[in-house]
């Protein structure tokens, strides 16, 4: 990703430590911040310092990695591997929607089991996969992206959300960097406000052309004639092409649907999960109310406060995802080629 004139990827390891870019303090702060255990880890990931489908799943691989690693230095390392098994409960139960987690957790840990060294292999692997096959993404999904699109987007599956390139940004910076003039609405996404906090602050370190729009004026700028084109991610696909994503995400299917504005979504083949078989199935996190009543943002002098934003004494809910039925999405764009949102296009590209 470009961060100024400086390449970066969202999450790396380096030793025993794993850096991230920390999203919490964008886009006002761009820091760098170190989990040197995979406790500090685990609890990036659920406090969002790193977030977002792709980059959760390697975060739980280097995760583990970090596990088998302090098992070899504690001397602790048996037939049982009762501080791994410990350990993965714990990265498993960080972000229970997103499917990346326990994808990668599970094939570090597999590795884990023959060697330290095989488990630090993998999760890098996994890491350096997760950027090919999101730039796949973007080379499929570029081909539905004509001169002149208008694109709109719901919360981040850029950069930030994958250790690079992204799931639903990909296409969009396939199609800039060719040379395609195109204009992106960014969805504000609320209650943490990543469309506008961080799919803003890429596009713009991109120089994409966006604005940030009100996450209800999505039916207004379709029902205008004004997006021709929805693309979001995804954080688990079920086995019949019903969809998890962040909240919001279902409203805007059903008005593009509406008015038959092609609605795609972009995810890897991690991100399937065919033990679900429908989206009724999929586990739905519920997040703190705080991020509902409250907000966080810079005053005149660059310092951080937090506020209320919503009635004294009111309490909230907060559901992080919702479920899009098949029927609404047009076509899932994969590192393998666009599909239908069908059982047995799923089933034989996992098969392939």
């Amino acid at each position: 990703m470009n961060v100024g004139d400086k390449q970066y990827r969202t999450i790396w390891m380096e030793g025993s430590s794993v850096f991230m870019i920390d999203q919490n303090a964008l886009p006002f702060k761009f820091r760098i911040y170190e989990a040197k255990n995979y406790k500090d880890t685990c609890r990036a990931i659920i406090t969002m310092i790193t977030r977002g489908a792709g980059a959760i799943g390697a975060a739980a691989g280097f995760a583990m990695a970090q596990a088998f690693l302090e098992e070899e230095i504690r001397g602790e390392r048996t037939g049982t591997h009762q501080f791994i098994e410990i350990a993965r409960k714990e990265v498993e139960s960080t972000r229970p929607t997103a499917r990346n987690l326990f994808y990668s957790s599970e094939k570090v840990y597999e590795a884990g089991l023959r060697s330290t060294s095989e488990a630090l292999a993998k999760a890098q692997q996994l890491a350096n996969e997760n950027v090919a096959d999101a730039l796949k993404i973007g080379e499929h999904g570029n081909a539905l992206i004509s001169e002149r699109c208008r694109i709109l987007t719901h919360c981040n599956a850029g950069w930030l959300g994958f250790v690079d390139w992204g799931s639903a940004l990909a296409p969009i910076y396939v199609a800039h960097r060719s040379g395609k003039n195109i204009f992106v609405f960014t969805d504000e996404t609320r209650p943490r406000g990543q469309g506008a906090r961080l799919t803003a602050w890429e596009l713009q370190n991109e120089g994409v052309p966006h604005v940030i729009v009100p996450d209800n004026a999505g039916a207004h700028l379709m029902s205008k004639g004004m997006v021709d084109m929805v693309i979001v991610g995804a954080d688990r696909v079920a086995a019949n092409g019903d969809v998890a994503n962040k909240i919001g995400t279902f409203g805007k299917a059903i008005v593009a649907k509406e008015f038959g504005v092609p609605f795609y979504v972009a995810a890897p083949l991690s991100t399937f999960d065919l033990s679900i078989t429908d989206g009724s199935h999929i586990p739905i996190e519920e997040r703190s109310a705080d991020e509902v009543l409250y907000q966080n943002g810079p005053d005149g002098h660059g310092q951080i406060h937090r506020i209320r934003i919503a009635s004294p004494g009111s309490g909230a809910i907060n559901p992080a995802f919702d479920v899009t039925p098949a029927g609404y999405i047009t076509g899932i764009i994969t590192e393998n080629g666009i599909i239908p949102p069908t059982k047995e296009a799923i089933l034989l590209l996992k098969k392939l």
